[in-house]
């Protein structure tokens, strides 16, 4: 026997709440916005949990029409939302956003999302830092170049849409505190014989990244492309923070000084070089698919006092190394090389992989390595030898080395601990902390 039962939908009566309603959060904290730049959207959850359908009275923000935020429910934005249905045992989203800013100043942005009902009326805090911007815009009638020379301070964020390109021969300074974003697919350009000069203090480094203030992004790659120099540039940088992209400083026949500066989470590569005469010291790196830093057809590196640790796990494929290094290039068609020195001194350079360095030597081509007080990751066939003052595949215990909560300082019973040779010229650590007589090993004292 079948038996057919038809269905009729029950009449839904809502009633007022007779107890508080319960949120996912009472305080939703968005980025950081800039004048004319819509934020990400939040949301924020309102739970029934009464065994009755309920009407909420009125949603609204405190400010109401003259607020920077909207809330949208069921599809619809605006400032205030009246008679909100919501089921025994449910859950409604509200979603937030910050509406553009016009020409704001650094400034908080706080509002209320008020819930009221005759069970009492409650509230979820807004909370944002707005902040004033400058953009530079590429498209097809502006190729958005620096003509002249440039000094940018920290008044104002800057903004890159496409590519930024400073002019040949031209210096760019970008003062200390100064945040560099950049939309997706976003660089900039150092063009041939052009000057940068990044110079950041201790606690108020010059950032460059991509555009999305949420820290989720901070340990995401390919926000934007990296910083391009063309061939006889020079880069001067200290204090700065370089992250989230594909290449960080990507050099051609370059000079570079770097110092006191952290670069991690690239898809690529954080240094790629080419014939390029390259000093760091105070360097900290991590997080990068093909090597921290990669070097092509020769040039001079030294590298002294750097902790370059490489926990890539994005993409298991990828060799994950934290240095490669060889006397060729492949241009285009052609396959280029040239004399390499490579001096490592005080640092420490370790990854998950057998090898943290991996060179590839061109017969006839001069291939120079000096390693002095190093503690380094590398195996039996590295191809590569070191001597008695450095520390072979002991595991230099950082404190955190996974990237979104990157703390590369050692621990007190670190190996690398007092094992550095005494260096005349870099007597403070990245953090402005003495060194000891003998120093540690990497960046950090």
């Amino acid at each position: 026997m079948l038996t057919a039962t038809a269905c009729n939908r029950d009449d839904i009566s809502f009633e007022n709440p007779s107890q508080l309603l319960r949120f996912s959060a009472d305080t939703l904290f968005l980025d950081t916005v800039y004048n004319q730049v819509r934020s990400e959207t939040y949301a924020v959850k309102i739970y029934n949990d009464e065994d009755k359908d309920v009407m909420i009275p009125k949603i609204s923000l405190e400010t109401g029409a003259t607020s920077p935020y909207r809330i949208n429910l069921d599809g619809k934005s605006g400032t205030e939302f009246n008679n909100v249905a919501l089921r025994k045992k449910d859950s409604l989203y509200v979603f937030v956003e910050i509406a553009p800013v016009a020409n704001a100043t650094e400034a908080i942005a706080e509002d209320r999302i008020q819930i009221q009902s005759p069970a009492g009326n409650q509230h979820v805090t807004l909370f944002s830092v707005v902040q004033d911007a400058e953009f530079f815009i590429q498209n097809e009638t502006n190729p958005n170049i620096l003509t002249q020379n440039t000094t940018w301070n920290n008044e104002k964020a800057k903004i890159i849409f496409g590519d930024l390109t400073l002019g040949d021969g031209k210096t760019l300074n970008i003062e200390q505190g100064t945040k560099v974003y950049f939309f997706k697919n976003g660089g900039l350009k150092i063009s041939e014989n052009a000057t940068l000069n990044v110079n950041g203090q201790l606690n108020s480094e010059v950032i460059f990244r991509g555009d999305r203030n949420d820290t989720r992004y901070d340990t995401i790659p390919k926000n934007w492309k990296g910083i391009q120099f063309g061939s006889g540039a020079k880069l001067n940088m200290n204090y700065a923070k370089l992250f989230g992209g594909i290449r960080g400083l990507e050099m051609t026949e370059t000079q570079a000084n770097i110092s006191n500066t952290i670069i991690h989470t690239f898809e690529e590569y954080g240094i790629f070089a080419v014939k390029s005469n390259i000093s760091t010291s105070n360097l900290v790196m991590n997080n990068f698919g093909e090597a921290a830093i990669g070097i092509f057809k020769g040039g001079t590196y030294n590298i002294t006092h750097a902790t370059i640790a490489n926990y890539w796990n994005l993409n298991s494929a990828m060799p994950a190394l934290g240095i490669y290094a060889t006397n060729e290039y492949q241009n285009g068609a052609t396959l280029e090389n040239g004399p390499l020195t490579l001096n490592i001194r005080n640092s420490i350079i370790y990854t998950e992989k057998e090898n943290a360095i991996v060179f590839k030597q061109t017969s006839g081509q001069t291939f120079a390595m000096v390693f002095q007080n190093n503690l380094l990751k590398y195996g039996n066939d590295a191809g590569y030898t070191v001597d008695g003052t450095n520390i072979k595949n002991e595991d230099p215990k950082f404190q955190n080395y996974f990237t979104h909560k990157m703390n590369l300082r050692v621990k007190d019973d670190s190996p690398a601990k007092g094992k550095g040779a005494n260096l005349a010229g870099f007597p403070t650590d990245i953090a402005g902390v003495a060194r000891k007589n003998p120093p540690t090993i990497g960046a950090y004292e």
